[in-house]
C-alpha cells in the first residue's frame, strides 16, 4: 500500500506537543493512522486511497485550538520497509513498570520483564509510544485474563491481543478496518508465537461472528467509539468489562452518556497527557 507523509509545523504561543496531540486526534477522524512527533511539529501518514485534500483543509480550518496557524507539506511514499523508517525515527523500547517491555525485532532483548513483546510496527498504530496504547496496556496488566474471552477492536499492531494471549486469555480476537494493520498484526502475532489469535479485516460488523466476550478493549477515536459502543455491548457477557481509549479528558461526559444508554456502568478512568482510558462494565 502507498502512503502520503504530511509534515505539519505551527505558529502559536501554545506548546507544540499540545498542538500535536490535538492535531493527531483530529487527523485520525479523516483516515490518518500513524504519527511521529518531532521538534518542529508532527509527521502524519495516510494511505493514498484515503487521502482527501478537501477534508484535510476543512479540518485545519476548524482546528479547535485558538491562536494556532498550521502549515503543512506532503510527500507521496511508495510501499517501503517501514521497520527501517521507524528505526530511523528512533523507535525506542517502551517499558511499563517492571512487568512489560515492548520492543522491535531490531532491539536487543532485555531480561527481567514478565511480558516481552516484539512489535515491528510498519505503518500500523499501537507500539506503546502513544499515550492511549500505554494506558490500555497498563489497564490490561491489572487483569487476570486466564481463561477469559477477549476482543481487541482497532487492534493495529495487535499489541493488546498479543499481551492478552501471553496472560493466558482463552479466545482472543483482533479486528481492524485497515488492511496494512491487518497484515502487520498477523506478522507480529507470528513474531510472538501467539498464532491462535484470530485477526479479522473489517469494522464492528465483524463482531457477531465471534460470539460473546468477557472483556473488550477498543482503542480507536471518540466518534467511532460513540457510534460502536452499542455493537460492543451486544457481544459482551453479563458483567463483562469494556475498556476504551483514543479520546481526551473533555470527551468523558459524552462517552459516559453513551455507555449508560447502552447498559454500561462507568467505573473509572486513567489519564496521561490529557489522553484517557475508561473502564466500564455491563450491568
Amino acid at each position: 500500500m502507498n502512503y502520503y507523509e504530511l509534515k505539519f509545523t505551527y505558529e502559536s504561543p501554545i506548546e507544540a506537543t499540545i498542538i500535536s496531540d490535538v492535531l493527531a486526534s483530529e487527523l485520525g477522524e479523516i483516515g490518518f493512522e500513524s504519527f511521529t512527533e518531532n521538534e518542529d511539529g508532527l509527521q502524519a501518514y495516510i494511505s493514498d486511497q484515503l487521502y482527501n485534500v478537501k477534508k484535510l483543509v476543512d479540518k485545519l480550518k476548524e482546528f479547535p485550538l485558538e491562536n494556532v496557524t498550521i502549515h503543512y507539506s506532503e510527500q507521496f511514499i511508495e510501499s517501503k520497509d517501514w521497520n527501517e523508517e521507524w528505526e530511523k525515527n528512533y523507535f525506542k523500547p517502551i517499558r511499563i513498570g517492571n512487568e512489560c517491555i515492548i520492543r522491535a525485532s531490531f532491539h536487543e532483548p532485555e531480561p527481567g520483564y514478565t511480558y516481552n513483546i516484539i512489535i515491528d510496527p510498519k505503518m500500523a498504530f499501537g507500539t506503546g509510544n502513544h499515550e492511549t496504547t500505554f494506558l490500555m496496556i497498563s489497564e490490561m496488566l491489572k487483569l487476570d485474563l486466564e481463561g477469559k474471552d477477549l476482543l481487541d477492536m482497532g487492534c493495529g499492531t495487535a499489541v493488546l491481543a498479543i499481551l492478552a494471549k501471553m496472560k493466558k486469555a482463552n479466545k482472543v480476537v483482533g479486528i481492524d478496518i485497515d488492511e496494512w494493520a491487518y497484515n502487520n498484526a498477523l506478522e507480529n502475532i507470528r513474531l510472538n508465537n501467539t498464532e491462535d489469535i484470530q485477526v479479522v479485516l473489517g469494522g464492528a460488523e465483524q463482531i457477531p461472528a465471534f460470539g460473546q466476550f468477557d472483556i473488550v478493549f477498543a482503542n480507536i477515536n471518540r466518534n467511532i467509539l460513540l457510534n460502536d459502543i452499542r455493537h460492543y455491548t451486544s457481544c459482551m457477557k453479563p458483567g463483562a468489562l469494556l475498556f476504551m481509549s483514543g479520546f481526551y479528558t473533555q470527551d468523558i461526559p459524552a462517552i459516559e452518556e453513551e455507555c449508560k444508554r447502552n447498559g454500561l456502568n462507568f467505573i473509572s478512568h486513567t489519564e496521561k497527557n490529557n489522553w484517557v482510558a475508561v473502564k466500564t462494565q455491563k450491568q
